[in-house]
């Protein structure tokens, strides 16, 4: 059974704390949020018993006092960059922030546009938002930022930047992804509000790297791993290091920035309080761990997970093989190999023997199931049933006939041409749901696919985007090897 490191609740509550104490220096606290506010699944995986929304829940603790900037940066706008792990443009995530924040009720002061060099896009955005009553600010890239710090603070630096008047204590700036401006958004709120005599201060929000762990502890190899495609690298704090004779744990972007970061702050704020990148933190995740052992186990596997999701990456020409050894010098840091992740054999050593594609689960009790390609199915549609029917006890039991299969299979091919007769997960998901009005066993099926939340998912070739969703989409930890199932150059996602 899945064990639990990390108390959940305990987290919530010393987090709103902490802000809460952080606020007590200040009139009014900017807080930039790194990370997802909303499904931070990388946080559930590395820390079990950490839900994906807590960040959002500890939000809603103190939410009378907090107020959201959303900020976007207008190149990203003009490009329709994309976030690349749900398939949205930053554009449609703005969007979607705004539209959980709003089912959340917490209120939202506006969007800031950063980098406003007159982008048609961003002007469309901006008309957009203000239709729906969402404030809009256009902020300007600032000659030598962050370095020429009396131009920055001056009226042709943070003074031609459109000011967002706020009415809460706490206002969180957060972003669909990085590069969107978050800190200078922060800055120069900051500097306006001293200008209206607001004394106002700023924290930074990161879950990781986990300040009060161990350099090469699972957990913070685990967050490089899952950065292994930028050039951040966890670091000892320096300047903390001399300033209290302690040992925190930061990442080399914040250590490199602080001393002008530091001057900026001091000089928006009127004094020094903060000597050290970590003490800009405000994260308690790591006093929040009551399973040591349980974290380290699923950061090493969530570690070997990123690698086998870089191996594909490497395949579908996404990143070159520098990522490939950085991830190797993780997994040699960590003290594991590619064959820690058990499943992966299973589902190779069965592969070998039919010489068939072969997706294999290790569910949460720890019981493996596998499946492999037929007439019917694929490989990952047949581990799938197969899945279900065993955590529900049906193993013996029928769910889906071929005489319910073949007529989709026959409006596949036949009626919309496509190639491949075999039913995808979502389409066997669909035949379980109809099924399900007139099949006791269905029914009991649909109901059971709760409880393959956490289970282990390896593919021996490369899965189709429908069949990928749905076990991501089922809270599945899926990998895949770096193979193609036919040997044609043009691969149907």
């Amino acid at each position: 059974m899945r064990k639990i490191g990390f108390d959940n609740n305990k987290y919530i509550e010393m987090q709103s704390e902490k802000i809460a104490e952080r606020l007590t220096k200040f009139n009014r606290l900017y807080i930039e949020f790194g990370g997802k506010l909303f499904d931070d699944n990388h946080a559930s995986r590395v820390l079990p018993g950490f839900e994906p929304d807590s960040k959002i829940k500890m939000l809603l603790n103190i939410k009378e006092k907090v107020e959201m900037i959303l900020v976007i940066n207008a190149n990203d706008v003009e490009k329709h960059k994309m976030r690349s792990d749900i398939g949205i443009t930053y554009t449609q995530d703005l969007m979607r922030l705004i539209d959980a924040f709003k089912v959340a009720e917490l209120s939202i002061g506006g969007v800031v546009i950063t980098h406003f060099a007159n982008q048609e896009e961003a002007i469309k955005l901006r008309k957009n938002l203000e239709k729906s009553h969402i404030k809009c600010a256009y902020h300007y890239k600032i000659d030598n930022y962050p370095n020429d710090i009396e131009h920055i603070l001056s009226a042709d630096g943070f003074g031609k930047n459109e000011y967002l008047e706020t009415s809460k204590d706490i206002v969180v700036i957060t972003a669909p992804g990085p590069g969107s401006g978050k800190l200078a958004t922060c800055l120069s709120q900051m500097y306006h509000d001293s200008l209206h005599g607001i004394k106002s201060g700023y924290a930074k929000f990161e879950t990781f790297p986990v300040w009060n762990l161990p350099l090469n502890h699972p957990v913070n190899l685990a967050y490089e791993a899952a950065t292994a495609n930028l050039s951040d690298v966890n670091m000892i704090d320096p300047f903390h290091l001399q300033e209290y004779g302690t040992i925190a744990i930061n990442y080399n972007r914040d250590v490199e920035a602080f001393p002008v970061l530091s001057g900026l702050l001091n000089r928006v704020i009127g004094e020094s309080i903060y000597k050290s990148p970590t003490d800009m933190g405000v994260n308690m995740v790591g006093n929040c761990i009551c399973d040591d052992e349980a974290c380290v186990e699923a950061s090493k596997q969530e570690i070997v997970r990123r690698y086998y999701e870089a191996l594909v990456d490497l395949r579908k020409d996404k990143i070159d093989e520098s990522i490939i050894a950085k991830l190797e010098l993780i997994m040699n840091k960590s003290q594991v190999s590619k064959e820690y992740r058990s499943i992966v054999g299973i589902a190779n050593d069965l592969a070998e023997k039919t010489g068939e594609p072969v997706v294999a689960i290790e569910l949460p009790d720890g019981q493996v199931v596998t499946g492999k390609t037929s007439k019917l199915m694929g490989a990952s549609s047949a581990a799938l049933l197969n899945a279900v029917k065993a955590v529900s006890g049906m193993e013996d039991i029928p769910l889906l006939s071929p005489k319910i299969i073949e007529p989709i299979q026959e409006l596949k091919t036949k009626t919309l041409h496509g190639n491949n007769p075999r039913l995808h997960t979502d389409e066997v998901l669909i035949a379980l749901a109809i099924g399900s009005q007139t099949s006791d066993a269905c029914a009991k099926a649909l109901q059971a696919l709760e409880m393959l939340k956490y289970s282990e998912v390896h593919s021996t070739v490369i899965l189709s985007e429908v069949d990928v969703n749905v076990f991501k989409k089922l809270g599945m930890r899926l990998t895949m090897d770096p193979v193609y199932s036919s040997k044609k150059l043009y691969h149907k996602s």
